[in-house]
């Protein structure tokens, strides 16, 4: 049986001096997260607690007084787009209608978490007080948890 030379890599295989080791392993090191650019604004999302319900009223009033948010939107904020299947170029065909209802839900949150609003304010803190003034009120609809129960002729539609 022949026998193969191996290769010899000046890398693979051996235990390189690590540059960055020492940084890293006292917290020195400096991450994305651990920088802060001046002007800097942060972003929270407030999600919905329910699996199914309809939105019957959002109130963002007291969010939007609060000193150092900048900015609060929802749903009726963004455009309003026309029903239509378009071409995404990626993954195929999309409903472009359902695919904005999905980024802020409009009248209906369609599963546990789905974004209701979004809060913009000059500290983390800030924006998460914002999220906290927001007052949604939901009307509870009987959720679909299971995809036989989704196949029931009688099973409720979450479009």
């Amino acid at each position: 049986m022949a026998t193969i030379d191996k290769p010899k890599y000046k890398v693979i295989g051996t235990r390189p001096i690590r540059p960055d080791g020492i940084e890293k392993v006292t917290g020195r090191a400096q991450y994305g997260a651990d920088i802060r650019l001046p002007g800097l604004i942060y972003g929270r999302i407030l999600r919905s607690p329910h699996a199914h319900a309809r939105i019957k009223s959002i109130d963002t009033s007291a969010a939007e007084k609060i000193t150092g948010v900048m900015g609060v939107v929802t749903h009726k904020d963004l455009p309003a787009m026309a029903g239509g299947v378009v071409d995404s170029g990626e993954g195929g065909p999309v409903n472009i209608k359902e695919l904005s209802e999905n980024v802020l839900a409009a009248d209906k949150v369609l599963y546990h978490g789905h974004a209701v609003a979004a809060v913009c304010a000059t500290s983390a803190h800030i924006a998460e007080e914002a999220l906290a003034a927001i007052k949604v009120d939901y009307e509870l609809l009987p959720p679909v948890l299971e995809v036989r129960d989704a196949m029931r002729p009688e099973a409720p539609l979450l479009s």
